[in-house]
């Protein structure tokens, strides 16, 4: 079997891959929008198209291969924007492996440790009630656990004051715990906007609302001060959504701190990838939840990965995706009683069935202070 074509579509926000074989069997993947997250995604097309050149005429059956030869020509390497179109080749490589054989991936990679995967969900609201009601939606609905953004609009300024930063976010944390009860989990995200001494300030005070986990506090870039800050924590962090190799990996777990990794698989290198990432974690006893902000692909790229990997305790589950995305991808599972089942069919479970014409891109605003510096996007 050789691969004859990748192709690049697209559906609203959504970079997706399909690789086609002669063979007759196509593959497909998702791509994160990288450098493109606050602004056009056109670099990562972009490094899809020139690893197409690489890559039609290989056997799609040689992953690993594949896999070094398009991470290691990056004489450069690790940059987010050609490590997010090798994670969807790599992604639509599995697929295709799978379905030559007409087994799921997680059959591929030793098989299914669990039947299902816990989920959670993200809460909607700009202040403490309305979170509280998007909270108590959520457990109607049949979910076990929530994460919630604790300041407010999300392009508006953070209070000045050290103290008004905590006190906002104790604010948001303690509506939800008052809304859900202490038998659901809870957790926030901050998005690496905090200082570290900010960070060190908000969990001290969430601490008596028992959080399962502190996620993004600082920015990733160091991961010493991740680690310092994560040392100090009275909440469990969460951290590695930004993270691309499993260099930066290592280091943040061999820091010994941080509770839970956050490998995205559409950023990582794919399937390949994600997976010796969740190897090192593993051996450090270190959790692994997987990033999965994106569509249908990509959340079934996560349920194959949490089937087979032990340390996997919960999934991110943003929800049902837009109209538009539905129209376009096939496949995406529904949450019943807070988990998401593990794939039965054959290959990845999902396809790109639209017309892949419809592109749309993440325009995020500016957060600025008041004084008019930027914090992180």
């Amino acid at each position: 079997m050789k691969i004859v074509d990748v192709v690049v579509l697209r559906a609203d926000y959504l970079i997706c891959v399909r690789i086609d074989t002669d063979a007759g069997i196509s593959g497909f993947g998702e791509a994160h929008p990288a450098s493109g997250t606050a602004g056009h995604s056109g670099a990562v097309v972009a490094a899809i198209l020139e690893a197409r050149d690489f890559v039609v005429g290989r056997d799609p059956g040689r992953i690993e291969e594949i896999w070094q030869h398009l991470f290691r020509r990056q004489v450069f390497r690790g940059g987010a924007d050609p490590m997010a179109a090798l994670s969807a080749i790599d992604i639509a490589l599995w697929d295709i492996a799978a379905k030559a054989v007409d087994r799921p991936i997680h059959a591929l990679l030793g098989g299914a440790v669990r039947d299902r995967i816990r989920v959670y969900a993200h809460l909607l609201g700009d202040d403490p009630a309305a979170l509280a009601a998007s909270a108590r939606d959520a457990v109607a609905a049949g979910y076990t656990a929530v994460r919630l953004y604790p300041f407010g609009p999300f392009d508006q300024p953070l209070p000045t004051s050290l103290p008004g930063v905590a006190r906002q976010a104790a604010a948001s944390v303690e509506a939800v715990r008052l809304a859900v009860g202490d038998d659901v989990d809870v957790m926030i995200d901050t998005v690496c906007r905090l200082t570290p001494i900010e960070a060190l300030e908000v969990a001290r005070a969430i601490e008596p609302y028992r959080l399962l986990f502190f996620e993004d506090p600082i920015e990733p870039d160091d991961p010493d001060a991740v680690s310092r800050l994560a040392a100090r924590s009275p909440v469990p962090i969460a951290t590695g959504e930004r993270c691309l190799t499993i260099f930066q990996f290592r280091r943040l777990i061999e820091g010994g701190s941080v509770a839970f990794i956050r490998p995205d698989p559409s950023l990582v290198g794919g399937i390949t990838g994600f997976r010796k990432i969740a190897a090192l974690a593993e051996a450090a006893y270190v959790a692994v939840v997987p990033h999965m902000p994106l569509g249908p692909i990509l959340l079934l790229t996560c349920l194959h990965l949490s089937a087979v990997t032990h340390g996997v305790p919960i999934l991110e589950y943003p929800g049902w995706p837009a109209e538009m995305i539905r129209e376009q991808v096939s496949g995406s599972p529904r949450q019943v009683d807070g988990f998401l089942p593990i794939p039965t069919e054959t290959g990845l479970g999902a396809a790109f069935i639209g017309s892949g014409t419809v592109a749309g891109g993440f325009d995020r605003t500016p957060l600025r202070n008041a004084d008019g510096s930027l914090r992180d996007y």
